[in-house]
């Protein structure tokens, strides 16, 4: 005989959690994932230096330089005089002087703000480069494009860009080191995007010009932007030691 109460309910089951990830292990990761970026890039370079040493990008190159010169005569960039003018100007925001004279002139700015360490690690960043990207020129030791007159004076090998390489290691890592130093998160973003920018301006100039084969240009801008991005992480490593001076927003 059954009573009148009803029967017990089963215990319900309680859903399965799963414990979030602590904020070492996500420092960790954060850490990881950004020491990948600098082998993106020197992967990046040396498949596209295998394609470029194998013939396969010559078809695209040509076709990109091409492009960018007048249809009825080649060896006229497009736009009226003027355009060409400014291409000069633009590419030589990546030239020797100018980011030689840039550099001093922002590690003199850093030494007066007494951010002593910044300032040399910003000489050393971009010194380094300068022999980096020596010596990939007379490793590969690929000749100027011959399709149409050169718009700017050269006499080093093609690949990679040094004009376009030294002007993503320059800014870039300017850009990095005064956002470091930058507590307004606005003007961090404005830094770091001029610097973009004139980095792409400059690898731009160099095929409108006629004096690089879009590949080079585009291996400048990767080894560039590794290297940048290679200080960075020194710089973010150093001010965590508190070796190099942080900024105050944070």
């Amino acid at each position: 005989m059954t009573s009148g109460r009803p029967a017990p309910r089963s215990p319900r089951s309680k859903p399965l959690s799963y414990p979030l990830a602590s904020a070492g292990e996500k420092l960790e990761l954060r850490i990881v994932l950004l020491l990948l970026l600098p082998a993106v890039t020197v992967w990046g370079f040396v498949e596209l230096a295998d394609a470029v040493l194998a013939g396969e990008t010559a078809a695209i190159d040509r076709a990109l330089l091409l492009a960018l010169r007048s249809p009825t005569n080649p060896a006229n960039p497009l736009g009226p005089p003027w355009l060409a003018e400014m291409g000069r100007d633009v590419t030589a925001l990546g030239g020797v002087a100018v980011l030689t004279l840039l550099t001093f002139l922002v590690a003199a700015f850093m030494a007066l703000r007494r951010l002593w360490h910044a300032a040399w690690l910003l000489l050393a960043a971009v010194s380094s480069g300068i022999l980096v990207s020596m010596a990939l020129k007379g490793a590969f030791e690929r000749a100027r494009p011959d399709l149409v007159p050169h718009g700017s004076y050269v006499s080093s090998a093609s690949f990679p860009s040094g004009h376009s390489m030294m002007a993503a290691v320059v800014y870039l890592t300017l850009g990095a080191l005064l956002a470091r130093v930058e507590p307004d998160r606005s003007v961090k973003a404005f830094v770091l995007s001029a610097a973009v920018l004139l980095a792409l301006l400059v690898g731009v100039s160099r095929v409108y010009l006629g004096v690089h084969w879009p590949t080079d240009v585009l291996a400048g801008w990767t080894v560039g932007a590794g290297w940048a991005l290679l200080f960075w992480l020194i710089a973010r490593a150093l001010q965590r030691r508190g070796s190099v001076e942080t900024d105050t927003g944070g």
